[in-house]
């Protein structure tokens, strides 16, 4: 084969790999998200090509697993293997973009930060960077009960009341695992959970344990879902007094990570909802 006629099998697998780009785009688009799909009409009017051309690639696509069709609507959405690709990355892509603002942040407050995500019912220590001499010594790796946690009150803040239902069950004590807190039953933390977003941060003192106060904020995705909470978490003797001012300036260093993930900051509308 010429070298002209291998560029040019180059050239076209590249305009059919960007058409299938853009395809994705159309299916990532808010629209597409509201209605839950969209079908190949549509679809060839939002890229700009023939309903036939469309029609085929997107076959070729959920024979990947890449798109998927609704058997009744027979529209399309994204599939099950983007997701799982993108899952696997997540979490990676999360701590590189993490790190480094968790090391200025630390260094700002002269204390420990804890990257967290949640597990179950438990919040999960990632990573976590200290800038003062004292540390908080094994934390990561190691699962915290939610309900109790700044962090955990903010890693549920897209959660709905079903959800906590489903979550949680119908448990007599939600604070059975930590006596000093203040949650005790599903609509105490939902209110600490709407408190939270109010604040852009949630705040604890010593109800995870004696003598340790801490705050945490959201770290959202390019979808805007929170995904982690940065969390700083000392002594009451040496934080106590300043958690509100930590708890600001956490909500700004957690809206970094946020936008290297892809989110962009905007106003978040108040609940709708009550817990009954």
């Amino acid at each position: 084969m010429s070298s002209e006629g291998t560029g040019a099998g180059a050239r076209n697998q590249g305009h059919g790999l960007r058409r299938d780009i853009d395809l994705l785009e159309a299916l990532a688009s808010e629209e597409a998200q509201h209605a839950g799909g969209l079908g190949v009409v549509r679809l060839a009017q939002l890229v700009g090509r023939e309903k036939s051309q469309v029609s085929r690639a997107l076959k070729a696509l959920a024979g990947e697993g890449i798109v998927e069709r609704d058997p009744d609507t027979l529209e399309y959405r994204l599939g099950w293997r983007l997701f799982s690709l993108v899952a696997r990355t997540v979490e990676d892509r999360l701590l590189r973009a993490a790190e480094p603002v968790m090391r200025s942040l630390s260094g700002e407050l002269e204390e420990t930060v804890h990257l967290c995500v949640l597990r179950d019912n438990q919040v999960l220590t990632l990573l976590s960077v200290s800038g003062h001499s004292f540390r908080v010594q094994g934390w990561e790796g190691r699962g915290v009960p939610a309900p109790c946690t700044s962090a955990g009150r903010v890693l549920l803040q897209d959660a709905t009341p079903d959800d906590l239902y489903v979550r949680f069950g119908l448990r007599a004590d939600l604070g059975a695992d930590c006596p000093r807190s203040e949650v005790r039953t599903l609509p105490d933390l939902w209110s600490r959970i709407q408190r939270s977003k109010r604040d852009g941060y949630a705040a604890v003192r010593e109800e995870f344990e004696e003598d340790l106060v801490g705050v945490s904020a959201p770290v959202r995705d390019f979808r805007g879902r929170v995904v982690a909470a940065l969390n700083v978490s000392a002594p009451k003797d040496r934080f106590g007094t300043r958690l509100d001012e930590a708890g600001r300036v956490t909500a700004r260093a957690a809206g970094a990570v946020s936008e290297q993930l892809g989110w962009r900051m905007r106003a978040v509308p108040p609940a709708s909802r009550r817990f009954t």
